[in-house]
């Protein structure tokens, strides 16, 4: 006969003792990798569970995808600690956790007086499967039509309010931090143009423009992205 598997029960909490950290449901989390010449992984905690003595505690997981994990890779526009919620849950052991971090969302990290090395933020969900996003369509700003990358400098137009890359308007980034007044080509004329001291912060404006992501996949060559059967391989993560 078959032997029953062991009852198991959930916990409100757990201690994981070689990092002295406490850890509950809907907390964000870095996870040993398998290959340790990768980054460490990132999880939101979806539930805590052991056996009837309280040992071999298991962690159910939902993973963070970094934009390089991703079906299409990382683009221009994606920060450096920017992740996206997957729909990829996962039960790992809580051996594996290797410190606590926060994933804040994409409006919080931007008003950030510092970023900690255990900071990241998300603005997409996203499709493991599909390579789908959502949602599938962000503002655009610049003479480039990018989204926002928080992680590059950018100055105000004081006639339109779009938000300009000082690259895109032939201006090095030391001269665009000392701006007080900033005229675009479109709104300056001879004379209006005003290039004095400033700091240079990002906010959000409106703006008709958005970037999708449907239109990408239904329009590769436009960022040379490969979408063939080759390039949409099982980006699903293998881990132990």
């Amino acid at each position: 006969m078959a032997k029953s598997k062991a009852p198991r029960r959930t916990l409100d909490s757990y201690t994981v003792k070689h990092i002295n950290k406490t850890i509950k449901a809907g907390d964000c989390v870095l996870m040993r990798p398998s290959d340790q010449s990768k980054p460490q992984y990132v999880a939101r905690i979806e539930r805590i569970e052991a056996d009837a003595r309280g040992g071999n505690v298991k962690v159910h997981v939902r993973w963070y995808y970094r934009p390089e994990e991703s079906i299409g890779g990382r683009r221009q526009f994606h920060g450096s600690k920017e992740v996206f919620l997957s729909d990829h849950y996962d039960v790992q052991s809580a051996d594996t956790i290797e410190g606590k971090c926060t994933v804040h969302s994409f409006k919080s990290y931007t008003k950030l007086d510092a970023v900690g090395n255990d900071d990241f933020f998300c603005r997409f969900e996203y499709n493991s499967s599909t390579g789908a996003f959502n949602p599938d369509r962000v503002a655009v700003y610049c003479k480039c039509e990018m989204p926002y990358n928080p992680d590059d400098l950018m100055v105000q137009c004081d006639g339109c309010s779009d938000w300009f890359h000082p690259a895109c308007i032939e201006m090095i980034a030391e001269e665009a931090k000392g701006l007080d007044h900033f005229f675009c080509e479109s709104c300056s004329s001879e004379g209006q143009k005003k290039l004095q001291n400033s700091h240079a912060t990002f906010r959000h404006s409106e703006t008709k423009d958005e970037y999708s992501y449907q239109k990408e996949a239904e329009e590769p060559s436009k960022l040379g992205v490969a979408r063939n059967s080759q390039a949409m391989v099982d980006t699903k993560r293998r881990r132990r």
